[in-house]
């Protein structure tokens, strides 16, 4: 199984996501699990009535933004690597590798193999959290595409899903992973003739003719 350990001071983003198809069964059948671990849980109570300490301050040597506090978030990283060992910790950010297919089968493959038992996903927000967090919690930087987000969640929620298809029983049948079977960019299902505003769009005869030879060529041709 593998373990996701999610820091976020907005866990509830996760409820619809994780409780809804493959990855509820995911969960419910034992194949992964997810934890959330909420830096603002670690803020102190200054003044009455639940007045809390602020988990960002402006930064030093000034510029726009805010940045959240350290501690907040080291204590939270702390919490979810408790006694570990074979862990990875993963941090958000648009400078890091690209996140892909083949990363997630790395993962997959090495939770396999006993080498990752528990991944530490940190998500941030605003400007991002004090540097000192990843000095002292040493971890690898991750970018899921060529732009600038709000804040972690949604990368979260990506490399889950992402990972979780990979790891054996998740899908059921392991055909399913479009990226292990010769699949065409184009899809087709019933009716054969589909009738739409007064014209008629049917599926292509080869799809239909029952030769599996020229329907693998043809999904071939239209990748």
């Amino acid at each position: 199984m593998l373990n996701f350990h999610i820091i976020t001071i907005f866990p509830e983003m996760f409820d619809s996501y994780l409780n809804e198809s493959i990855l509820k069964r995911a969960i419910e059948n034992k194949k992964i699990s997810v934890k959330f671990y909420n830096p603002s849980d670690f803020r102190k109570l200054i003044k009455k009535p639940k007045l809390y300490e602020p988990l960002d301050d402006k930064p030093f040597g000034g510029g726009a933004g805010m940045v959240l506090k350290a501690e907040f978030y080291l204590k939270a990283i702390e919490k979810a690597v408790g006694k570990k060992k074979k862990y990875k910790i993963i941090y958000f950010s648009p400078r890091g590798e690209k996140f892909d297919t083949k990363m997630a089968k790395e993962i997959a493959k090495k939770n396999q193999k006993k080498e990752i038992k528990d991944l530490i996903l940190v998500s941030a927000r605003y400007e991002g959290f004090d540097s000192r967090v990843e000095e002292i919690f040493p971890g690898e930087r991750i970018s899921i595409g060529n732009y600038v987000l709000t804040g972690g969640e949604l990368p979260a929620m990506i490399l889950i899903d992402s990972i979780s298809r990979q790891i054996p029983g998740v899908l059921g049948n392991y055909e399913s992973l479009e990226e292990e079977r010769v699949s065409a960019g184009k899809f087709y299902t019933k009716p054969r003739i589909l009738k739409w505003k007064r014209k008629e769009y049917s599926v292509p005869e080869v799809l239909t003719s029952g030769n599996h030879k020229k329907i693998e060529e043809w999904k071939n041709e239209n990748k």
